[in-house]
C-alpha cells in the first residue's frame, strides 16, 4: 500500500515543514487506559495496569494515517516490569509492527522513540530497519536510545554500564550496513564477498536520538539528524531546541528535527483552560492551539501526541483534532526566518 517517497529526499521532511510550522504525530498504543473510566473497565477485566487495550488498533492507526498527521511513534520495551515501570509500551516487537504498519498506511512517518540500540545486534538491527523503510516507500524515522532499564541488560548476559560505547558502536554499523560494497565485521574491517539486503529506500534513514544514550551533545549533534526529549516546560524545551541548534550549526549540518510529546486528554469543551498532569494535560482544543503555536515558537518541529489519558473515544478525539487543530498549524514563518535558521 506504500507509495515510493517521491519529491522527498528524507523521512524527516513527513515531520518537517521546511516554511515552518508545528507538525503533529500520534504515539502508541492507541488506546485511552489511563482515563478514570478506563481504569475501572481494566480493573473488571482484570488486566494488568500499563498493557494496553490494542482492541481498535488497526482501524485507529488507519484513521490517524487518512487524516493528516505527520507520523506514528513506537517504543521498544522488551520485558514488561509491572513493579519497576508499570507500562508495557506498544507491546508489539517495533519491527514487526514496523512491518504491519507499513502494510496499512501510506502517508505517516513510522517512527521509533526508540530502539534500545545495544540489547540487539547491530546486523539484525539494520536488516530490519532496511526492510521496512523499503517495505514503507522510504517513511522510516529510527529513533534509537541506550535504554534506561537496567533489568534488560543481566537477562540477555549484557553489561548495563557500557551500554554508551555499545551505543556508539552500533550507530557506526548501521550507517555502514546501510551503504553498498560489502558487509561491516564490526570491527572497523569490510567484507567485500558479503552484503546486507535490503538497502534503504532513503538515501539513509534518518536516526534521531531519544534522551541522551550516555553521549555528549556535540557527539549527538554530529551522529543524529535529530533529537526527541521528554516533555519539558517552555523554557527548558526552549534551551533544549537552541542549544540543538546551534550545535548542529557548529558541524556545518542543517538543522535536523527537535521533536516532543504531549499527554493530552482532549476535553469536550473547546475553550477548557489546562489542568496539568505529568507531561502534558486536560485542555480544550482552542486552548491547546494556543501551547502548540507557543511549542513551535520555542523551536519544537514536531510533537508526538499521547492519547492514553483521554477519556473520550479516540476515533472522536482524533478527529476533532484532524478538523480542528491540524489545519491551524499551516506553516506561519516565512521563508527568510526559515532560510535565517
Amino acid at each position: 500500500m506504500s507509495p515510493s517517497n517521491t519529491g522527498r529526499s528524507s523521512a524527516l521532511d513527513l515531520i518537517r515543514n521546511p516554511a515552518g510550522g508545528l507538525t503533529l504525530g500520534i504515539e502508541l498504543p492507541l488506546d485511552n487506559d489511563w482515563s478514570p473510566e478506563r481504569e475501572e473497565q481494566r480493573v473488571r477485566k482484570g488486566r494488568p495496569f500499563g498493557v494496553p487495550d490494542l482492541t481498535h488498533y488497526p482501524e485507529l492507526v488507519r484513521q490517524v494515517d487518512r487524516s493528516g498527521f505527520a507520523a506514528v511513534w513506537m517504543r521498544d520495551v522488551p520485558v514488561f516490569d509491572p513493579y519497576n515501570f508499570g507500562d508495557a509500551g506498544s507491546v508489539y516487537d517495533p519491527f514487526v509492527n514496523l512491518g504491519f504498519l507499513a502494510g496499512i498506511t501510506e502517508n505517516v512517518a513510522l517512527g521509533t522513540a526508540a530502539i534500545v540500540l545495544p540489547l540487539r545486534h547491530p546486523m539484525m538491527v539494520a536488516k530490519a530497519a532496511a526492510s521496512v523503510d523499503q517495505l514503507s516507500g522510504g517513511r522510516l524515522i529510527l529513533g534509537v536510545a541506550s535504554g534506561d532499564r537496567p533489568v534488560e541488560y543481566p537477562l540477555l548476559g549484557l553489561d548495563f554500564e557500557s551500554r554508551g560505547e555499545a551505543f556508539r558502536s552500533a550507530v557506526s554499523y548501521l550507517r555502514d550496513a546501510w551503504k553498498t560494497g560489502g558487509l561491516p565485521l564490526g570491527d572497523g574491517r569490510i567484507e567485500p564477498n558479503l552484503d546486507l539486503l535490503p538497502k534503504p529506500q532513503q538515501a539513509h534513514i534518518p536516526m534521531i536520538i531519544a534522551g541522551q544514550g550516555r553521549q555528549s551533545p556535540d557527539w549527538i549533534a554530529a551522529n543524529m539528524e535529530g533529537r526527541f526529549v521528554y516533555p519539558n516546560g517552555l523554557e527548558r524545551l526552549a534551551a533544549q531546541a537552541r542549544d540543538w541548534s546551534a550545535t548542529r550549526k557548529g558541524h556545518g549540518l542543517p538543522r535536523g528535527a527537535f521533536i516532543s510529546a504531549f499527554h493530552l486528554d482532549l476535553a469536550e469543551d473547546p475553550d477548557e483552560p489546562a489542568t496539568p498532569r505529568r507531561f502534558g494535560a486536560r485542555i480544550g482544543c482552542n486552548t491547546l492551539i494556543g501551547r502548540l503555536h507557543a511549542l513551535e515558537d520555542a523551536g519544537v518541529d514536531h510533537l508526538a501526541l499521547l492519547l492514553r489519558p483521554s477519556r473520550r473515544p479516540l476515533d472522536e478525539v482524533i478527529d476533532e483534532l484532524a478538523r480542528d487543530v491540524l489545519p491551524v498549524l499551516k506553516p506561519r514563518s516565512s521563508p527568510a526566518k526559515t532560510a535565517a535558521e
